[in-house]
C-alpha cells in the first residue's frame, strides 16, 4: 500500500547542492513516502496544497538550523510549517522540508540502510512535523515514531527505530 497524493497536491523540489540524485530520481522517492503518509494516517490538506522540499548541503542546513534553532551543527531534515491549519485541515502552503545530503550519506552508512530508505524516513519524518507532530517529549516521540513505522511499513521500510533508544530531541 503506498496510496496516491491528495487531490492537487504538489510537492515542490530544489536542488541547491553538489552530490545529490537527478530531480526525477528525488522526486519519486519522495512522492512514495508522502503519498505513503497520506494513505496511511488521518493528515488532511486543503486541495491544492503544496509542500517546498529543498535538498542541500551540511553547510546550508547548519546555517539555518543555527538561525531557527540556534544549534550550531548540521542536521538531517529541517522542517518549516507553513500555513497554520483550519479546523485540522493543513495548507495551502504546507510547509518546507531541508536535507542535508552529507549528513544523511553520513547516517544511512552508520546505520547499514540504504540512503534511498533514509531519505524516505527523513521525508516522513519532516512531514509529521509540518503536522505538528514531534518529538520533545517521549510520550509524544513514542506516537511520532510508531506513525513513521507504519507509514514506511506500507513501502517495505523496515522499523528505523529498531535497536536504536528512543529519542526525544529536536531534530
Amino acid at each position: 500500500m503506498s496510496g496516491s497524493l491528495p487531490e492537487g497536491f504538489q510537492i515542490d523540489l530544489s536542488i541547491e547542492a553538489v552530490g545529490w540524485s537527478d530531480e526525477t530520481r528525488l522526486e519519486k522517492i519522495v512522492t512514495r513516502a508522502v503519498a505513503a503518509a497520506f494513505a496511511a494516517t488521518d493528515l488532511e490538506v486543503q486541495r491544492g496544497s503544496e509542500v517546498s522540499l529543498l535538498f542541500t548541503d551540511d553547510d546550508a542546513i547548519r546555517k539555518l538550523n543555527m538561525e531557527w534553532r540556534e544549534k550550531d551543527k548540521p542536521t538531517n531534515v529541517l522542517s518549516f510549517p507553513g500555513s497554520d491549519p483550519q479546523d485540522d485541515v493543513y495548507g495551502p502552503l504546507l510547509g518546507d522540508l531541508v536535507f542535508a545530503f552529507e549528513t544523511i550519506t553520513r547516517e544511512a552508512e552508520e546505520l547499514g540502510i540504504e540512503f534511498d530508505d533514509h531519505l524516505s524516513h527523513l521525508t516522513v519524518h519532516g512531514l509529521l512535523h509540518l503536522f505538528d507532530y514531534d518529538h520533545q517529549e517521549n510520550d509524544e516521540a513514542e506516537l511520532m515514531e510508531s506513525l513513521e513505522k507504519t507509514i514506511l511499513a506500507t513501502i517495505g521500510i523496515d522499523d528505523p527505530y529498531a535497536d536504536r533508544p528512543l529519542v526525544a530531541e529536536g531534530s
